[in-house]
């Protein structure tokens, strides 16, 4: 909603009342039968205007004027003190109601988004929560039923014994990574985690990871591969570790959910001063409803066959918690049938 020019609304109100006070006096005169002279009147009628129009603008300016544009440089300090200044703030002077119209359009704008943030912010909170003690209940229950077996008489069965032991290691491994997983996030939200940015290879260290990886890969016979040679080293200037961790989930996630006898590629690519890292695959793809959900903690596209795979349901969350940590984006794009793609950069060094 915007507000009339405040000149327009003078020259209005003005008018207004100069026809009224010219109005009155031919009335006046009719009373008194006096001879009706037209050009007489409509003198008065332009020195009543004059003399409103004069009045009004100074009553304006010097009062109401004065207050809303305090008014307006207050709110702007408490609300919008990050605001870019408008062009009007150089070329000319700005109407203060306008501003002052424009400042409470913006206020209840922002409102409705904070309200629409803290229900998000507590629906998310529920839903956290829940999936928390849902990952870390699954493990404890299962060391709890190996560990009850194993008091109750299957300690003593040589077959049961071992068997039942590797299971427990399994599920306390598990109950680990989810740990250390919550801790990198925690420590990347808070700040404490400090990243240790050093010029590296990111070619030669996708190849190290690459070899890595590659049994993992071979049982699926998926092929992990590289756009190019990369003969040349590709420089960038970020947290080794970390973004070895940002790979090594987003290649084994390529790997535990591509299709047999899929492929994996990595491309790197100069684009002004950053790396632009592509990860894709050619495997089953995405739907595009859990694509902006892809992040969120513990979001899993499919669940039951992510908790057969192994994993915390964290990995995805703490590669854009890695990348927002050096000033960075990722973005996702897939297709079902098609295959998917991350795409993230990376300040190039010099």
């Amino acid at each position: 909603m915007s507000s009339p020019n405040i000149s327009n609304l003078l020259f209005k109100y003005s008018s207004v009342g100069s026809v009224f006070i010219t109005v009155g006096l031919i009335i006046l005169d009719s009373m008194f039968n006096k001879p009706f002279e037209f050009a007489l009147y409509l003198l008065v009628l332009f020195l009543c205007f004059l003399v409103l129009f004069a009045l009004m603008y100074y009553l304006y300016f010097s009062k109401v004027s004065h207050l809303i544009t305090a008014l307006n440089e207050r709110i702007k300090q408490r609300l919008f003190i990050k605001e870019l200044p408008q062009s009007y703030d150089q070329l000319e002077e700005p109407d203060a109601l306008n501003t002052l119209n424009k400042r409470v359009d913006d206020i209840i704008e922002l409102r409705e988004k904070e309200i629409a943030y803290y229900n998000n912010l507590d629906s998310y909170r529920k839903e956290y929560l829940g999936n928390v003690s849902h990952e870390l209940k699954t493990p404890v229950f299962n060391i709890q039923g190996y560990v009850d077996t194993l008091i109750n008489g299957g300690l003593e069965d040589e077959e049961i014994n071992m068997n039942y032991l590797k299971r427990v290691e399994k599920s306390t491994d598990r109950l680990i990574h989810i740990i250390d997983d919550l801790e990198t996030i925690t420590q990347l939200e808070t700040g404490e985690l400090i990243l240790d940015i050093d010029p590296f290879d990111i070619a030669q260290l996708t190849k190290e990871i690459y070899a890595a990886l590659e049994m993992q890969a071979s049982k699926k016979n998926i092929r992990l591969e590289l756009a190019k040679k990369y003969d040349k080293p590709i420089m960038v200037n970020a947290d080794k570790y970390r973004i070895r961790q940002v790979l090594v989930n987003l290649i084994t996630n390529s790997v535990k959910y591509g299709k047999e006898n899929g492929k994996t590629t990595i491309e790197f690519n100069f684009l002004n001063n950053d790396v632009l890292v592509e990860a894709k695959d050619n495997g089953a793809g995405i739907e595009s409803i859990h694509l902006p959900r892809l992040f969120e903690r513990f979001y899993r596209v499919d669940k039951g066959r992510s908790r057969e795979q192994g994993g915390t349901g964290l990995g995805l969350a703490i590669v854009k918690h890695i990348i927002d940590a050096h000033n960075k984006t990722i973005v996702v794009e897939s297709e079902l049938g098609k295959g998917t793609k991350f795409t993230f950069s990376l300040d190039a060094a010099n």
